[in-house]
């Protein structure tokens, strides 16, 4: 069976390719699934703008709104790093749409995969960090809200900080947050999840690996997950601007396929999301994007 990836056009707002935040990787990524064999059309999804009321479950009313209609204040857009325009509200709420349906999906199927989410830094106030609404988040509160899951880990592997996935969900029993992070990166304060480690800077690849074949066993041994939602950003790698790692392509491949092996035997539900990643070479960027799917494909 082909993998079930979604994905929408409007994922690229359009940033210039300048911008510290590279948005073209968007498409080079669908482009790289294509030439891959990976983006088989009859298992391509589009989502829908994640609603209102979807997002509020997640957020702050007042900021769901500043951020629907364009006007949030610009302190935060600061914090945020860009202008929320009418580009950027709509990519913030087709991301979270995406990640909402790739994880309807994967319940059904098994696994699924969005082209963008793992906005992991955006809090209940207000985004932060290139981050604008918090798609894991709000697709773990819509799936409790609909009865769909009951028991709901977050595995997130970006190299920064879950800080505001964090924020939402630590009153909520039913979401397990665990983070592996760089220590000495973004956000400065961080935001305590479930469990979380961090890793000096310069971690390679097997040490990397064997700490996170360590904690696997014990986060499935912590519930029986109904699914589980898998940030795969690719900044731990060595090339990356803002890492501070040093895991290679190797490393990203045996990480992947270790993280989404280990659920998938055990029969959970993987939803996996794209996370950071941020280099001047976008098309080398997109390819280790490109490496969830090619990992999220063997279990398809």
């Amino acid at each position: 069976m082909p993998l079930h990836i979604v994905h929408h056009p409007d994922y690229d707002a359009g940033f210039a390719v300048n911008h510290r935040f590279p948005m073209s990787k968007y498409p080079l990524l669908m482009e790289a699934l294509r030439v891959r064999g990976l983006a088989v059309q009859e298992a391509l999804s589009m989502p829908e703008a994640a609603p209102a009321p979807w997002l509020k479950l997640a957020h702050a009313a007042d900021y769901v709104d500043q951020v629907i209609s364009c006007s949030v204040p610009e302190k935060i857009e600061r914090e945020i790093g860009f202008p929320v325009g009418p580009r950027v509200s709509l990519r913030a709420q087709l991301a979270t749409g995406g990640t909402v349906l790739a994880a309807r999906l994967a319940l059904r199927r098994g696994i699924a995969c969005n082209t963008a989410g793992g906005s992991h830094h955006a809090r209940r106030a207000q985004g932060a960090g290139f981050c604008t609404f918090n798609d894991v988040a709000v697709a773990s509160l819509v799936l409790l809200a609909e009865g769909a899951a009951r028991n709901i880990l977050v595995v997130d592997l970006d190299v920064h900080q879950g800080d505001g996935t964090a924020d939402i969900l630590a009153a909520d029993p039913r979401v397990f947050t665990f983070s592996m992070h760089g220590e000495r990166n973004y956000p400065a304060r961080k935001i305590a999840s479930d469990l979380d480690v961090a890793l000096p800077d310069g971690t390679g690849d097997a040490a990397y690996l064997e700490r996170l074949a360590a904690i696997l066993p014990e986060l499935s041994a912590h519930a029986r997950w109904d699914i589980v939602f898998y940030n795969a950003g690719v900044d731990v790698h060595a090339e990356d601007r803002l890492g501070r790692l040093a895991l290679s392509n190797d490393g990203l491949r045996a990480r992947d396929a270790m993280v989404i092996g280990h659920f998938r035997s055990r029969g959970i539900a993987l939803c996996g999301v794209i996370g950071g990643g941020y280099s001047t070479d976008v098309a080398a960027l997109a390819a280790r994007h490109a490496i969830l799917f090619e990992a999220a494909a063997d279990y398809a």
